[in-house]
């Protein structure tokens, strides 16, 4: 639950902000990124003094989930430049990346709306929704435990009842975005594909880690 906790502070950034709990720049300063240097602490810690299983949790939830925000967003290429690539009769052409200059500039306590946006503002906004895709990994390890046990598919649901939770918030309205079908069909299936990679990536590092722990003590000196 800690764990869960700590993670969920990357989104509860944008929820707080939505809901005029508090600034998201005030809550990404003072609760988020100690959140996130507390989470990774206690992995650290759990690697030298624990069993490992925070620590697992940590690194691979927070490298799997960065790898599904990457296959999630390469599934959206097509939308955001259906008109560059000269395919708009087949993809419909969607502002998908629209948002992440304005978490850029929430973050950094600037308007939302602005003409231009400075290449500072954009960066922290990219790295702001990448942090939210890594510590989605971390929620999603720690709510089922050992990856192996698990179906990926279960990080679908995961996956896709976020984006279905999000869209009961405000997010649609703060942003100007038209909730349309169009608009909740592709988003779901955005966040169906960060779900298989989350779930196949989990899985996969899982394994490797076990079977590298595994072959460490007969690979160490004065083992046979």
């Amino acid at each position: 639950m800690v764990v869960f906790a700590l993670a969920a502070s990357s989104i509860a950034c944008l929820l707080v902000d939505f809901y005029k709990l508090c600034p998201m720049s005030w809550f990404t300063a003072f609760i988020f990124l100690p959140a996130l240097l507390i989470l990774l602490g206690l992995g650290v810690f759990d690697r030298t003094r624990g069993d490992g299983h925070i620590w697992r949790a940590v690194w691979i939830g927070l490298l799997g989930g960065l790898l599904a925000a990457v296959a999630y967003d390469v599934f959206r290429l097509p939308f955001v430049f259906a008109k560059d690539w000269g395919i708009a009769d087949i993809v419909p052409p969607m502002n998908l990346f629209k948002v992440f200059p304005r978490f850029g500039a929430m973050v950094l306590g600037q308007a939302i709306e602005q003409e231009h946006y400075s290449l500072a503002t954009q960066i922290v906004g990219w790295l702001y929704h990448f942090s939210n895709g890594a510590t989605f990994g971390v929620m999603y390890l720690a709510l089922i435990g050992d990856a192996r046990q698990r179906h990926w598919f279960w990080a679908v649901l995961f996956a896709v009842g976020l984006e279905l939770a999000m869209l009961l918030t405000p997010y649609t309205s703060v942003f100007n975005i038209p909730l349309t079908a169009r608009f909740v069909i592709v988003t779901v299936a955005a966040h169906a594909i960060f779900g298989v990679g989350l779930g196949w990536s989990v899985q996969g590092l899982t394994r490797k880690f076990v079977e590298t722990s595994a072959l460490t003590p007969a690979l160490s000196p004065g083992r046979g």
